[in-house]
């Protein structure tokens, strides 16, 4: 799977273990940086660039990570066909997949550790979407809401 990630100059401090993940897991990174603590990039910016390659096909997922994760999550969430949610659990990162087809993970940088969002990444990554008709009810009447937002 091509996963797009992108950070900012606080979701920096979690580069190195998501780009680990990713690749650990078998996908294939699409990066939109940042790469050091130097950079300053502005989270709206960077969630954008990243949900772009989501709307384009450039990439399957994305993993955006600002200092809360809600910065890159509210920015994500503008985007049409984006659905993004801040996870810092496994449970939800799987969850918000199989249930809700999300298809940007949000974390903050400054609210979780390496090792964890590793397993965080590793869960939004291997979860698929379910089939199941209440499921599919459910995510229909959100692309529906999404759809009458945009007129």
């Amino acid at each position: 799977m091509k996963v797009a990630f992108a950070c900012d100059h606080a979701g920096v401090l979690l580069r190195d273990a998501v780009v680990e993940a990713i690749r650990e897991g078998g996908h294939t990174l699409v990066d939109f940086g940042i790469y050091s603590k130097e950079e300053k990039a502005d989270y709206p910016d960077k969630a954008e660039e990243a949900c772009r390659a989501l709307q384009d096909g450039r990439a399957e997922r994305a993993v955006l990570v600002c200092g809360s994760g809600v910065g890159v999550c509210l920015s994500a969430n503008k985007m049409k066909g984006i659905y993004a949610s801040v996870c810092h659990d496994t449970y939800t990162a799987r969850q918000g997949v199989e249930h809700d087809q999300m298809n940007a993970l949000c974390m903050g940088g400054r609210v979780i550790g390496d090792e964890l969002a590793k397993d965080v990444v590793k869960a939004f990554l291997s979860a698929t979407h379910s089939t199941q008709e209440r499921h599919l009810r459910r995510v229909h009447k959100i692309q529906a809401i999404e759809e009458q937002s945009m007129k």
